[in-house]
């Protein structure tokens, strides 16, 4: 996306998602009817009448389910509005002999489409890889003549990359460092981030326009890992919105799953199916019709029969379950999960809305500090949904 488009895209982002913040806040899994419902009846009923199977073939591609209105409608200016051109790529080095080795093959084929798509004007010098792990990313891009610096706040990793780097020979510093304090970056360094959380890559823009870094290039991940309860925008224009954004709303568009296995799935909808219909019996004990949060379990707990499950976790919240009927309960759970899943599909519509405003946000913010910037993806969503890469380069 040309810089130029980038301020009339987030107001126009913008102006969507307030007008529709009440069909994209509310979650399904916390409600037992949802607001919207009462003004979109027959879409409500649509949805709630398909299988669990219809919302998983659905969940990738939500924009291609003929539902009622207003849901086409909406699914049109998803489109519209989130639409990103590829970024134009160039031709990588071969890596070098094993480099990849101790990579995962999807994280792998995501560190070659990343440097692909870093069209620099100027060929970086010194590379500076941010919360970088082990460091793959960085080798990957380093060619002879250049330096590569990687940051890191695990010891463990730190050891295990400097080792790489060694056995490979490559003029690699790994640094321990918490991001979130100090830390030294010069005008020289060329910083690079491939999916850094939240803050912490809110803290890369910051510091690396501050010290004058003359380019930068970051794919943005789990923007709802952050320390405020609500998003602090870096722009003027997104500081100027309406748009207040929780921690649960920033979590919306991570809510895309393209890599899980059968196994995963089913131990996510098991889970789910457990909790919704302890929600279920939750709401008569209290004699109360509100959801009631309940904390992480270990995946052990998926093993325990449904009752089981049930005592103990409200043994967790201070309730007595007496005798119930835990085999209509358990089923309770299964069937609101297939509503759960369904009507989940119109908050689908807004994952990449919300996701390209936020990225617009910290484009804006580089262009206020002098950067040229660029906007576009670097893979295909199904190698990775947070396919999203922002290009800055100052003259």
């Amino acid at each position: 996306m040309p810089a130029k488009d980038v301020e009339a895209r987030f107001a126009a982002l913008d102006a969507f998602l307030i007008e529709h913040q009440g069909l994209w806040r509310p979650r399904p899994f916390t409600h037992l009817h949802l607001p919207w419902e009462t003004e979109h009846t027959e879409l409500a009923q649509w949805l709630r009448q398909r299988s669990l199977a219809d919302a998983e073939a659905s969940h990738n591609q939500p924009h291609a389910l003929a539902a009622p209105a207003p849901f086409p409608q909406l699914a049109e200016q998803a489109l519209r509005l989130s639409a990103v051109d590829q970024l134009p790529t160039r031709t990588l080095e071969p890596a070098r002999h094993r480099l990849n080795v101790d990579v995962p093959g999807r994280k792998w084929q995501q560190i070659e489409a990343f440097g692909a798509a870093l069209g620099f004007a100027q060929t970086p010098g010194h590379w500076l890889d941010w919360c970088a792990g082990k460091g793959h990313l960085g080798r990957r891009l380093l060619q002879p003549g250049q330096h590569l610096t990687c940051l890191e706040y695990d010891p463990a990793l730190i050891a295990a990359g400097q080792a790489l780097s060694d056995h490979h020979g490559l003029p690699v510093t790994h640094r321990l460092q918490n991001v979130m304090a100090d830390v030294a970056i010069s005008p020289e360094h060329t910083p690079v981030a491939l999916h850094a959380c939240g803050d912490l890559h809110v803290r890369l823009l910051q510091l690396a326009s501050a010290a004058g870094c003359k380019q930068l290039a970051l794919a943005p991940c789990c923007y709802n890992r952050i320390n405020a309860d609500r998003y602090q925008p870096m722009s003027h224009a997104g500081r100027a919105s309406r748009l207040q954004l929780s921690i649960d709303d920033l979590g919306l568009p991570l809510s895309e799953t393209v890599t899980a296995g059968n196994r995963v799935r089913q131990q996510r909808d098991t889970s789910m199916a457990q909790r919704l219909g302890f929600d279920q019996l939750q709401r008569q004990l209290r004699g109360c019709d509100e959801y009631l949060p309940t904390p992480s379990l270990p995946a052990s707990w998926l093993d325990k029969p449904f009752a089981d499950y049930c005592r103990e976790l409200a043994s967790l919240k201070g309730l007595s379950t007496g005798e119930q009927d835990w085999v209509a309960l358990e089923a309770h759970g299964w069937r609101r999960l297939a509503q759960v899943r369904n009507l989940e599909l119109v908050r689908g519509l807004f994952r990449r809305p919300l996701e390209m405003w936020l990225v617009l946000d910290r484009a804006l913010f580089l262009a206020e500090q002098g950067y040229k910037v660029e906007i576009g993806s670097f893979c295909e969503s199904t190698l990775t949904p947070r396919n999203l890469m922002v290009l800055a380069e100052r003259d």
